[in-house]
């Protein structure tokens, strides 16, 4: 036999054993339930105040997750040989200065009454009181010029969600804002009921604090007509159609948030200047108001569980590199409107194209043992056959959870899948997951604490992501988008 031609017969073997998926398993062995639990009970202590983006606890926080990314064998992948890439957070705020006079009382902001979302205006009319009017029989009222005074109602609004006391006064917006708005209102006044009466002291930390932004999204104040709140025991100022003078003046500055970044470079000569994106937040809610006589908002399984489940896979990478890169991405300023993801997405540390996929983690750390969601796992969310197989068989050969796919459905009143950093980048057609144990009822409040993680729950979320991630990196295919993708909530 030839010497050319059996060396022919032994690249073509060679070549085909590597399109067979002959590469190493997985180094599972390497994620230990002892880091994760370490790392858990340091990221989500009290000493970061609970994280809150555009901080200084932001920056400390993120200095800890520097240190610990060199630690477990990440290089540096943000500006300038660093772990940090900043980007300006825009923050919009009503401003003490605002007035507001119905009739002959003088209210004060946030005491007297709340305003709904930052808004420039100047108005003198007088007040329509409409009662319990629906938004279907608003149209029976002269608006046109005048501000609309009505009483909240719970009427035709879904209850079945977390959080749902804090989230109702958006809803009651929702509900009869464009109403209003059609029909030439100049602002809304709603009186509270007995849910937002209890969601008073919820909503005052949002609404002082105001509404954010980034480049491209949410850069200016909106044109909004202004939404006020006040209590039913001053329901009076409002009936009787009285007079209105209102002032609201809006701040607009902007401060630094950061995303933490680093990578592991794959062994491939070729494979290797790709990569898998890897994805958490690092960022949670900041001190708040006290629930059961806690004021910080730790935010252990939100987000400091993949946090930690980052670290973890990490090690094992470092220890056993794929074919592609791995490039870890902790965002900043997630919970002020996914800031961070956006601006990465926008901004990548490495070309776009050269991401293969990205498998976000939030919340993996407590709730049944065997259950758990896989978001963009189904139509109409799902942008990745291959992506989604690659997670599935990575299910299938070790964690066997059982899925909850409801969460993954347009019509969950969660609509969870929009709701954290694997979006934007599905945005931008890049094949994107989104693992998660899902809500429970310590969700935004300062209960989330390391103590009330399920570590066996969140060490199997870890290795189901890990696994998945390994598939993405070694096989010779990238998953594909699917054609004509589109996202729509």
């Amino acid at each position: 036999m030839k010497k050319g031609y059996l060396l022919s017969i032994v690249a073509a073997f060679i070549f085909s054993l590597g399109n067979a998926q002959n590469y190493k398993k997985p180094l599972v062995s390497a994620i230990k339930e002892t880091d994760l639990k370490k790392d858990m009970y340091e990221l989500a202590a009290d000493q970061f105040w609970g994280r809150e983006a555009g901080t200084l606890d932001e920056l400390k926080v993120s200095m800890w997750l520097a240190d610990k990314a060199k630690e477990a064998g990440m290089k540096p992948a943000g500006d300038n040989g660093t772990f940090f890439q900043f980007f300006d957070m825009y923050r919009h705020q009503v401003i003490p200065q605002s007035s507001l006079k119905i009739g002959d009382n003088t209210l004060k902001l946030w005491k007297d009454f709340l305003v709904a979302e930052p808004v420039n205006t100047n108005i003198d009319t007088e007040i329509v009181y409409a009662g319990t009017t629906e938004p279907e029989d608003l149209s029976k009222l002269n608006l046109k010029g005048k501000i609309l005074a009505i009483n909240a109602s719970d009427k035709n609004i879904d209850k079945e969600m977390t959080l749902f006391v804090r989230r109702y006064p958006g809803f009651v917006r929702t509900k009869y804002y464009n109403k209003a708005y059609e029909l030439g209102a100049k602002g809304i006044i709603f009186i509270t009921d007995d849910i937002s009466e209890k969601s008073w002291v919820e909503v005052l930390p949002q609404m002082t604090r105001g509404s954010y932004g980034v480049e491209g999204l949410r850069e200016k104040v909106t044109n909004n007509i202004p939404v006020l709140w006040i209590k039913k025991e001053n329901a009076n100022w409002v009936k009787s159609n009285p007079k209105i003078s209102l002032n609201l003046i809006t701040e607009t500055y902007k401060y630094p948030s950061v995303n933490i970044i680093g990578k592991i470079d794959g062994t491939d000569p070729k494979l290797k200047e790709e990569y898998v994106l890897l994805s958490g937040h690092q960022d949670h809610d900041g001190i708040r108001h006290p629930v059961k006589n806690d004021t910080i908002y730790n935010g252990a399984d939100d987000n400091a569980s993949t946090c930690v489940a980052m670290l973890a896979m990490a090690r094992a990478y470092k220890k056993q590199p794929g074919k592609r890169s791995i490039l870890f991405v902790f965002h900043g300023a997630e919970e002020r409107g996914l800031l961070g993801s956006r601006w990465h997405a926008a901004h990548p540390v490495v070309p776009k194209e050269k991401i293969v996929a990205v498998l976000n983690g939030d919340m993996i750390g407590r709730n049944d043992n065997n259950e758990a969601a896989l978001l963009g796992g189904n139509a109409p969310h799902k942008n990745s056959e291959e992506l989604v197989k690659m997670a599935e068989d990575a299910n299938n050969e070790s964690t066997k959870f059982k899925y909850l796919k409801d969460w993954d459905s347009p019509n969950h009143a969660e609509y969870f899948y929009f709701r954290s950093d694997h979006l934007p980048y599905a945005k931008v057609g890049i094949p994107a997951i989104f693992f998660t144990s899902v809500l429970h009822d310590q969700y935004h409040t300062p209960q989330d604490e390391s103590e009330n993680i399920n570590f066996k729950k969140l060490y199997k979320m870890t290795e189901w992501m890990y696994r998945t991630s390994w598939k993405v990196a070694n096989e010779a295919e990238r998953p594909k988008v699917i054609p004509n993708f589109t996202l729509e909530r």
